[in-house]
C-alpha cells in the first residue's frame, strides 16, 4: 500500500491531534520527524521529507499547519514526482502579526506561490486566526488546489476540538481517487520562491 507522509505544524502534532490518531489508525502512515518541532529549520525538514519519499518510492501527504506550506515549497523539486497527492489542512500564513507565531515561522522564508504538481485539496475554516480566509483562497488558487471551507472550525487542531477527525479521512479518500486520474507533471520555469 502507499505510504502517506503526516507533516505537523509548528511545534507538532500533541497526543490528541487528529494527526496522532491518524498515524494509529491508518498503518501505512509515517511521521516525517525533523530536528527541533519549536524551531523548524526548512531545508532540513525537506530534506527528511524528500529522504522518506525516496524511501518509499512514492507517497501521499497529510499535512497540517507550517506542515502544509513545507509541502507547497517542496513543488519545485525532482522528487516531487513521487508525491502522489497531499491533503493540506489549515495552512499557517508566514506574515507576522501578534496573533499568530512569527519567531520560528520568519526563518521558513516566503509564502509559497508556486502551483503545485500534484493532486491536492485545501482545507480551511472560516475563523482560522492563522490564515484569513481571504489569504487562504488567494494561496489556494496560487497552488491550484481544490479548496475545502469547513465553516467554523478554528485552526482544526486540539484547541478547536479535533481529536479523531473522521471527516478528513473522507477527504483525503477523495484525494485519493483524484489522483487516480492520469496527470502530466510538466514543470514551469516561471519565477517562484525558493526553499529557503
Amino acid at each position: 500500500m502507499t505510504a502517506t507522509l503526516i507533516i505537523p505544524g509548528l511545534y507538532g502534532s500533541d497526543h490528541g491531534h487528529w494527526q496522532r490518531f491518524w498515524l494509529h489508525d491508518r498503518p501505512e502512515s509515517v511521521l516525517v520527524e525533523q530536528d527541533d518541532w519549536d524551531d523548524p529549520l526548512v531545508d532540513r525538514w525537506a530534506e527528511r521529507l524528500e529522504a522518506a519519499l525516496i524511501e518509499h518510492g512514492e507517497a501521499y501527504i497529510v499535512a497540517h499547519s507550517l506542515g502544509c506550506l513545507l509541502a507547497a515549497k517542496f513543488a519545485d523539486r525532482p522528487s516531487a514526482r513521487r508525491i502522489k497527492g497531499a491533503l493540506l489542512v489549515a495552512p499557517c500564513d508566514l506574515r507576522p502579526t501578534e496573533r499568530r507565531h512569527p519567531d520560528a515561522a520568519i526563518r521558513f522564508g516566503p509564502m509559497p506561490t508556486r502551483a503545485l504538481p500534484f493532486p491536492s485539496i485545501t482545507v480551511g475554516s472560516l475563523n482560522d486566526h492563522y490564515m484569513e480566509l481571504d489569504r487562504l483562497t488567494l494561496y489556494a488558487r496560487l497552488w491550484k488546489t481544490d479548496l475545502r471551507n469547513i465553516g467554523l472550525a478554528g485552526h482544526i487542531n486540539i484547541a478547536s476540538g479535533f481529536g479523531r477527525w473522521t471527516g478528513g479521512y473522507a477527504l483525503f479518500d477523495n484525494l485519493r481517487e483524484k489522483a487516480k486520474a492520469p496527470r502530466r507533471y510538466a514543470p514551469d520555469h516561471t519565477p517562484h520562491t525558493s526553499l529557503g
